[in-house]
């Protein structure tokens, strides 16, 4: 990091600028990320692009959003600004590790109450980012028009734009394949992580759950279940917990594949490669259901 970031960083963040130092620590796959310390204090920093100063605004936001909840620990927001064309972000340091069963168990229970905050439509007042990718939040009073519109298509375009092969037939039959499913289901605008896969989750040294890097939004419940179910990494405590306190409605079962299909989708724009013939096998075996 630039010495000059550095000190800027350390005054706007209460660490003495003369003593601050930076060392790049892993961080995800799209900022790059320092522990920032002095004689007495560490501190988290991510960093991107001045362009992309919006992406970390939406994660500012969304972990205030959460943190208004309270029902899970959020790493708290210390500061923000950007210097030099490069935008970042301050966050109190966590010493994290992976969750053991217990700390699973008891992310189940927090996001089944998390899930009960509930918004008068689903989405949210502004715009956001699941990953880089923009997540439109166009607040819905209808959860089918929702998530198809805002979360499916809106994805589906992006991949046809990107390789051809996702037209107005695939989205057609998508659609009318979807809108069978969720005949008559009517969920409840649940406060959602968005983004809850297990690189998203740690636990702090004290056992305490501990989840970031969000993309909140107010949707279906199982939603956050569909993403901790598709790429593995949760114990089978969180999801017994998590349906012990609060069962979830008959069909979640096939609804869970329309919710992992927006995800692998948004890695198909993102990434490419294999993601694109896993996104065409389940639209096309959700089409015949």
């Amino acid at each position: 990091m630039d010495p000059n970031f550095v000190q800027h960083v350390a005054a706007q963040t209460g660490l003495d600028p003369d003593q601050a130092e930076a060392r790049a620590v892993a961080g995800g796959s799209i900022a790059s990320a320092w522990r920032l310390s002095d004689a007495t204090k560490r501190l988290f920093i991510k960093g991107l692009p001045g362009e992309s100063e919006a992406i970390l605004d939406a994660e500012r936001d969304g972990l205030a959003r959460l943190a208004a909840a309270g029902c899970i620990r959020t790493p708290a927001v210390i500061a923000w600004g950007h210097l030099d064309e490069v935008a970042w972000l301050a966050f109190e340091w966590c010493d994290m590790r992976r969750p053991d069963e217990a700390c699973f168990a008891r992310l189940g229970h927090q996001l089944c109450e998390q899930h009960r905050r509930v918004g008068e439509r689903f989405g949210l007042s502004r715009d956001n980012y699941i990953g880089s990718t923009p997540q439109r939040n166009t607040p819905t009073r209808d959860w089918s028009d929702f998530f198809f519109h805002h979360r499916l298509a809106f994805q589906l375009d992006r991949l046809h734009r990107r390789t051809g092969g996702f037209g107005a037939r695939t989205r057609e039959r998508l659609e009318n394949a979807w809108r069978r499913q969720v005949e008559g289901y009517r969920p409840e605008p649940s406060l959602l992580h968005g983004d809850l896969w297990n690189g998203n989750t740690a636990m702090l040294a004290d056992g305490t759950p501990l989840v970031f890097d969000p993309a909140v939004h107010y949707g279906d419940r199982e939603c956050d279940l569909a993403m901790a179910d598709l790429f593995g990494g949760f114990s089978q405590a969180f999801f017994d917990t998590y349906r012990g306190a609060w069962p979830l409605e008959a069909g979640w079962e096939e609804r869970r594949r329309y919710y992992q299909l927006y995800h692998l989708l948004n890695h198909a724009n993102l990434f490419g490669g294999h993601y694109i013939g896993i996104c065409r096998k389940l639209i096309d075996d959700l089409g015949k259901a």
